[in-house]
């Protein structure tokens, strides 16, 4: 079942995913070498909490924490731990909050110090195939032309996408139908409808596309240990072009500061 939202519910998961965009400000300020994944879970429920949120990570399906931080080869739902981050390392923060019955997930991947320039390339590539399955988020298009305009994007770059790992529909429930693939067929899939909300997050590789899950049950890694990135928005379909809900407006600010 596809739940289509109105626009007043749409405006509800739009506040949802601007207090998830502004917590991952709040960790653009603090990500550096030294700091660990467990500080940086601490500020983000912290920060929610503060603006009337609740963590909607956090024992949903009881999982432990509030972020999902996964380091270098981590792909997604990495446990925050008490290891300092180092120089060069690469760290996707995934966040979601419940607000007025809605959720928000957004994720950003960001550079700890100084990445090496491939690394800096595949983020770059994976932030920019995020945007190019958001062009392909408008009423009439199919699900496969999103996946397959990530897919296209990456691969002609070199880089690997992440088969089993997809994004998702989003509402009253973290995750809804459908599934959103990063690979696919264009005019394949269902057909995209006025009122869907979908979680669209490319997790692309630099070395091979397959993945395996560690032993604590949560973390996905590359099996061959290469360097991962990932990428998220929450959008709205509409007619003309999609309504994206969350933002990378205050991480990136943070960043152009710091630069």
């Amino acid at each position: 079942m596809i739940y289509l939202k109105t626009d007043e519910e749409i405006e509800l998961l739009r506040e949802s995913n601007l207090l998830v965009a502004r917590t991952l400000g709040e960790i653009a300020k603090i990500v550096k070498p030294g700091i660990t994944t467990l500080e940086l879970d601490k500020v983000a429920e912290t920060f929610i909490r503060d603006h009337k949120g609740i963590p909607g990570f956090l024992n949903y399906n009881g999982y432990p924490n509030t972020l999902c931080t996964s380091v270098n080869e981590q792909v997604v739902h990495g446990i925050p731990n008490g290891v300092p981050l180092k120089e060069g390392d690469i760290v996707s923060v995934d966040c979601g909050v419940l607000l007025n019955g809605f959720f928000g997930d957004s994720a950003y991947t960001f550079e700890v110090g100084i990445v090496k320039p491939e690394i800096k390339a595949l983020l770059d590539a994976t932030k920019a195939s995020l945007y190019e399955g958001i062009k392909m988020a408008v009423e009439g298009q199919r699900l496969g032309d999103i996946g397959f305009a990530v897919q296209s994007y990456c691969e002609e770059r070199g880089y690997s996408v992440v088969r089993e790992m997809v994004g998702h529909g989003i509402g009253r429930n973290l995750h809804e139908s459908p599934e959103v693939p990063n690979y696919g067929k264009r005019g394949y899939g269902i057909k995209l409808r006025q009122g869907m909300v979908l979680a669209i997050e490319p997790m692309i590789n630099l070395g091979k596309r397959q993945i395996v899950q560690e032993k604590d049950g949560w973390t996905i890694r590359t099996s061959d240990r290469s360097v991962s990135a990932h990428f998220e928005h929450t959008v709205a379909i509409r007619k003309n072009e999609a309504d994206i809900l969350s933002s990378f407006k205050f991480v990136e600010e943070v960043l152009t500061l710091q630069s």
